[in-house]
């Protein structure tokens, strides 16, 4: 088929662009690399490492449950999450656990959904993960309960540090807005 040139053997290219570049070489879904990158990230520590948990609010979430919930509205017009939604709500009217309160089985509906669609993103996060490992792009270790090691097991929760040309993605964050406050007058020749 056609292949564009590589980025990286044009002079001029961008950090940003070379990124994209080897994505697209190295990812069976880059697009999707490319946002686990960004996220990753956004939630980063200045030395590019993320996780093993994340701060929502006033709580913690694990990082990669945090990341597949943040992945999780590319995909809710997709047909099949659509069908997925279908197929949950009979489950649930055949074992008899909706109650007949739309609001409530609704929410309850939503709730296995999300519940099934983590596990399944979990999946894809990991293998995403995995060709970025490969790529140079990112470090995966596990800490938690006992020991910090290159192994899962034993409540220990994935940590993420971005290298290579990742790190790129780490300098691109915008600086927190801080409002302006409103002019008043009489400033200009008080002293």
């Amino acid at each position: 088929m056609f292949h564009a040139p590589a980025l990286s053997r044009i002079p001029g290219g961008s950090d940003l662009s070379l990124l994209l570049d080897q994505l697209s070489h190295c990812c069976s879904r880059p697009r999707y690399a490319f946002m686990l990158l960004t996220l990753i990230a956004d939630v980063a520590r200045p030395d590019g490492s993320a996780g093993p948990e994340v701060r929502v609010g006033d709580g913690r979430v694990a990082l990669r449950d945090w990341l597949c919930d943040a992945l999780t509205p590319m995909g809710h017009r997709d047909p099949r999450r659509m069908a997925l939604v279908e197929r949950v709500r009979d489950e649930l009217r055949k074992d008899a656990r909706l109650s007949g309160d739309t609001t409530a089985d609704d929410v309850l509906v939503q709730e296995e959904v999300r519940n099934r669609v983590r596990a399944s993103g979990k999946t894809n996060l990991s293998r995403a993960a995995s060709e970025l490992v490969k790529a140079g792009l990112l470090k995966r270790h596990y800490q938690g309960y006992r020991v910090d090691h290159l192994n899962r097991g034993a409540q220990r929760q994935a940590v993420y540090t971005l290298t290579g040309r990742a790190r790129v993605l780490i300098g691109t964050r915008a600086a927190p807005r801080r409002p302006a406050a409103p002019p008043r007058q009489g400033d200009l020749f008080a002293h």
